[in-house]
C-alpha cells in the first residue's frame, strides 16, 4: 500500500500521482492505494479535495459506466474543456474553446445493457470497472427514467437469448417516440443461433411489455410499431441498430451550433450523415447532399424527405467515405461541409476538403485526439479554426464530444 498525492486527472479519468494511476481520486487529494505496477485501487482518502461530492448513484465505484460522480460539476466540466485544449495544443493549434455544454441527469435515451445467466433468471447491467464481470444495475441517474423503469422487463427479454452457455448478449436499447427499440448482439451463432422456441418466447415477452421492436443483430424478432424519431422537421423511421445521438439535449446543442455556423450557405454537404441528425435541420438553410456508409441509414433518411415540409432539396447516397471520400472536385460545388465521423476520425476525407474550394467546415467529433489530427490538415491548408464547443453528452464519463468551426 502506498500513500500518494494526486496531481491531475488523466484522459481516461484516473487520478495521476508520480506516474501512477488511481481511479476515483481528484487533484490535490492525499490518498492511500493498493498498487499493481503503475495502477492502483483507492483504499482511503486522507485529505479530500474541496471539489469532492457525494455520488448520486449507489452503484458508483463498482459499475464501470461512470468515472466522475464524485467530482463537483464546475471543475469536471472545465476538465473536459481543458482536455480539448490539450489535444489541440499537441498539434500546435489554438482557438476559442467555449464553456462545456452539460447534459442533464436522467437524459440518456440510449444504453447498452449486458446480460448474463444465473439463478433466478437473467442478470442485467453494465460491466464493472476494468472487468468483464457484470455489475447488476437497478437504478441509473444518467438514464431516462422510462428506460430505467424497463430494466426488469429487459432482463426478462434477455433470458431467451442466454439459451447457449457461450452467449453473452448485449441489449442496445433506444427510447423512441413510439416505444423501446431493442437490438441484441452477442448471441452464440455457431450453434445455429437462437432456437425457434427461444424466438417465440422472446416475441411473447416483448409483446407483454409493449416494446416497439426487438431485433437480433438487425434480424427481426418482434415488431409492434416502427421506431420513430424526430430530426428537425422530419420524422425518421429508425433502422435496426442504427446510430442515434445518446442524449436529446446534447443533440440539440450540437445541431444548433452546426446550423448557426452554416447560415448563409446555399449548398451543403453532410458527411457521415447517419439517418439525418444534421441533414434535416441544415436543409432548412440550403440544399443538402448527405453521404454515409450505412445503406439502411441512407434509405431511412430518403424515406423521411417526402413527408417533411419547409426543406430545400435533399439528395443522399450510401458511400464508404474512408475508402471513397467525396473528392475535392465534387466539394468545389458546395459552400459548407459538415462532418460527423466515428472515433477514428476522417483523415482521408479531410485531405480532399483541404484540396477543395470549400470556404467553411463544421466538424463534429467524439474524439478530441483525432479531431485535432484532422484539424491540423485543414489549418495547414489555410483554414482557421474559429471556435470549438465541448459537449458533455456522456455525463460523468471521460468521454468528450465537440463541434469545431473552420473558415477561410
Amino acid at each position: 500500500m502506498r500513500e500518494l498525492r494526486i496531481q491531475a486527472v488523466g484522459a481516461q479519468g484516473d487520478g495521476i500521482a508520480e506516474g501512477s494511476f488511481v481511479p476515483l481520486t481528484l487533484p490535490g487529494e492525499r490518498i492511500t492505494a493498493e498498487m499493481s505496477g503503475n495502477r492502483g485501487e483507492l483504499i482511503e482518502v486522507l485529505e479530500a479535495s474541496p471539489d469532492r461530492v457525494a455520488p448520486p448513484c449507489p452503484h458508483f465505484g463498482v459499475c464501470g459506466g461512470c468515472a466522475f460522480q464524485h467530482w463537483d460539476l464546475k471543475p469536471y466540466l472545465e476538465w473536459k474543456r481543458e482536455q480539448i485544449q490539450f489535444q489541440l495544443a499537441r498539434e500546435g493549434l489554438e482557438t476559442e474553446v467555449l464553456p462545456t455544454f452539460a447534459s442533464p441527469p436522467a437524459s440518456r435515451r440510449r444504453v447498452a445493457l449486458h446480460a448474463r445467466g444465473g439463478k433466478g433468471g437473467a442478470r442485467l447491467g453494465f460491466k464493472e470497472r476494468r472487468s468483464w464481470n457484470l455489475a447488476k444495475i437497478e437504478t441509473c441517474p444518467v438514464t431516462n427514467p422510462k428506460l430505467v423503469a424497463a430494466f426488469p422487463a429487459l432482463a426478462r427479454l434477455a433470458a431467451p437469448f442466454l439459451e447457449h452457455p457461450k452467449s453473452a448478449p448485449t441489449l442496445h436499447v433506444t427510447l423512441t417516440a413510439t416505444g423501446l427499440d431493442i437490438d441484441i448482439t452477442g448471441v452464440e451463432a455457431k450453434s445455429g443461433g437462437l432456437s425457434a422456441d427461444a424466438r417465440v418466447r422472446a416475441a411473447m415477452i416483448a409483446g407483454e411489455h409493449d416494446f416497439a421492436r426487438v431485433t437480433m443483430a438487425g434480424e427481426m424478432i418482434y415488431m409492434a410499431r416502427q421506431p420513430m424519431v424526430k430530426l428537425g422537421p422530419a420524422i425518421v423511421s429508425l433502422p435496426p441498430g442504427s446510430f442515434l445521438q445518446a442524449v436529446p439535449q446534447a443533440e440539440k446543442a450540437m445541431v444548433d451550433f452546426v446550423v448557426e455556423a452554416a447560415q448563409g450557405a446555399s449548398r451543403i454537404v453532410d458527411l457521415f450523415s447517419g439517418v439525418g441528425t444534421f441533414t434535416f435541420p441544415l436543409a432548412q438553410i440550403g440544399g443538402v447532399h448527405a453521404a454515409d456508409s450505412s445503406a439502411p441509414a441512407i434509405a431511412a433518411l430518403k424515406g423521411a424527405v417526402g413527408a417533411a415540409s419547409g426543406l430545400k432539396a435533399i439528395t443522399a447516397e450510401a458511400r464508404d467515405l474512408t475508402r471513397r471520400p467525396v473528392l475535392s472536385t465534387e466539394l468545389n460545388k458546395v459552400d459548407v461541409a459538415v462532418l460527423d465521423p466515428p472515433r477514428a476520425g476522417a483523415f482521408e476525407q479531410h485531405v480532399e476538403i483541404a484540396k477543395s474550394k470549400v470556404a467553411r467546415v463544421v466538424g463534429v467529433s467524439c474524439n478530441p485526439a483525432t479531431f485535432a489530427r484532422d484539424a491540423k490538415l485543414l489549418v495547414d491548408a489555410g483554414f482557421r479554426l474559429e471556435r470549438v464547443l465541448p459537449v458533455d453528452q456522456f455525463l460523468w464519463s471521460p468521454h468528450i464530444e465537440l463541434v469545431g468551426v473552420f473558415s477561410r
